[in-house]
């Protein structure tokens, strides 16, 4: 009996060592539930010269079509933030994705509205929606990462899942396009939405906070709580602790801390070139370089490629220098000022005519977009334990307010110059704007201790 009880100790050392890793399948979900995020956002940038022949949209409407989304995007950030705080990530996400994917699926409709304006008025109506449903999403990350990661590995797990955003093109481009080829651009609508629909009920069978997770051992939820994860974050409050509503005096704390301003301006100025790759990339390839529909949804996935590569190597990058002893600052900041500078090569392609170098010229540019959007790891790594849904709620508002700006901006350069040439120049200052930001207003990057909470 003591001999078995021996074993029992000497083995229980070794058994405690070995982690589950559970915490890298919650990524690799938020992972697949962001790439298609993003490609019920690209729909419109793929279908969009087919829609604008049938519609009879001239490149001003389409900017303000394109603009829909971002406009209820922004609206909605702080009052998602506020019901992921006050509801937890997993329901107000699961309503996310079931609702964007609801009105990504009645856009396949929009041909019935009879006509032109109505299409038009309805078609932004159901852009306006799927933007009001996203809102939460990427604050929703943001806590889920920050309540499942470790600091050391929280650049990493942030990478993986904004990294989707170039894997969407990779994947559902090609996708996309043949289907516009094929079956015309409603059925693009359709088939997006379906697949949403389907994944919001997968995200409700498999998504659980660190303490209720039924696969995490002691070990993991040990290793990442003493790393500095938030795993409290969606835990049951006590019955007589009644839930705040919307902390304004809070909100107000984090829109006067300088860093927190310089990385929200850092931010708007990255999202801008988010939005040009998601809404005028592939009209930019259609009718400045003339090429087809189907050739569009392939050539768009290259620059992609490079995206992804770029979103996975900038966050381990950047957690590999927090291993190597660097400060968070360092670790942060250095991806970000290196992806801007290679962002800003985009503005190379109004100097080269033969499409593979244009290509080429992109894929650098959408290499260093990824390396550098290090923005949620940021946010995770920043915000207040109290307002954390909040705190990504406004920095994402920030941001995307470069998702009304930039489709509008550009479609008036087209429409007043005639070509892109105008449109690249801007999205190119925008990443140097974004390095200056990080530069010289963000200071040090540490996490933010509210007065109003003490």
């Amino acid at each position: 009996m003591d001999t078995n009880k021996a074993l029992v100790n000497n083995l229980s050392p070794v058994t405690e060592l070995k982690k589950t890793r559970v915490r890298w399948f919650i990524v690799v979900v938020l992972f697949l539930v962001t790439a298609v995020n993003y490609a019920d956002r690209a729909t419109l940038s793929i279908v969009g010269d087919s829609m604008s022949k049938e519609l009879g949209l001239n490149s001003v409407m389409m900017g303000y079509v394109f603009s829909a989304f971002g406009w209820a995007y922004v609206i909605g950030q702080i009052p998602g933030g506020w019901l992921l705080d006050r509801f937890g990530s997993k329901k107000v996400y699961f309503w996310s994705i079931f609702l964007w994917s609801l009105f990504t699926f009645l856009q396949a409709f929009i041909g019935f509205f009879g006509t032109a304006g109505t299409a038009i008025i309805a078609l932004f109506a159901f852009r306006f929606l799927v933007g009001l449903s996203e809102a939460p999403s990427f604050p929703a990350n943001s806590r889920i990462i920050a309540s499942w990661f470790p600091s050391n590995e929280r650049g990493t797990a942030a990478a993986t899942f904004n990294s989707a955003q170039y894997f969407a093109t990779v994947i559902f481009a090609p996708i996309m396009g043949y289907i516009t080829y094929k079956y015309g651009w409603h059925a693009v609508f359709a088939f997006m939405g379906v697949l949403g629909i389907i994944l919001s009920f997968f995200w409700l069978k498999v998504i659980y906070g660190p303490k209720d997770h039924p696969r995490i051992n002691k070990a993991e939820l040990d290793y990442i709580e003493q790393g500095g994860a938030l795993v409290n974050m969606d835990q049951p409050q006590k019955k007589k602790e009644k839930k705040e509503e919307v902390n304004w005096k809070g909100i107000k704390e984090l829109l006067s801390n300088r860093m927190l301003l310089g990385v929200y301006l850092g931010q708007y100025c990255i999202t801008t070139l988010t939005y040009f790759f998601l809404t005028w990339f592939p009209v930019y390839l259609v009718q400045e370089r003339g090429m087809s529909i189907l050739k569009v949804g392939f050539v768009a996935s290259l620059p992609a490629i490079c995206g992804f590569v770029g979103g996975l190597l900038g966050g381990m990058f950047s957690d590999f220098l927090l291993r190597k002893g660097c400060s968070l600052t360092f670790a942060r900041k250095t991806p970000i000022v290196i992806g801007m500078i290679m962002s800003m090569t985009l503005v190379a392609a109004n100097y080269v005519e033969a499409e593979w170098v244009v290509i080429f010229v992109m894929a650098v540019a959408f290499f260093g977009k990824g390396f550098g959007a290090l923005g949620w790891a940021v946010v995770a790594d920043t915000s207040p334990k109290q307002m954390a849904g909040l705190s990504g709620g406004l920095f994402n508002t920030f941001g995307n307010v470069a998702g009304i700006t930039t489709p509008i901006i550009i479609g008036y350069i087209i429409a007043t110059t005639g070509s892109f040439n105008g449109a690249l120049v801007f999205v190119g200052a925008n990443a140097l704007v974004a390095i200056f930001s990080y530069l010289f207003l963000v200071g040090e990057i540490k996490r933010v201790e509210l007065k109003s909470a003490k």
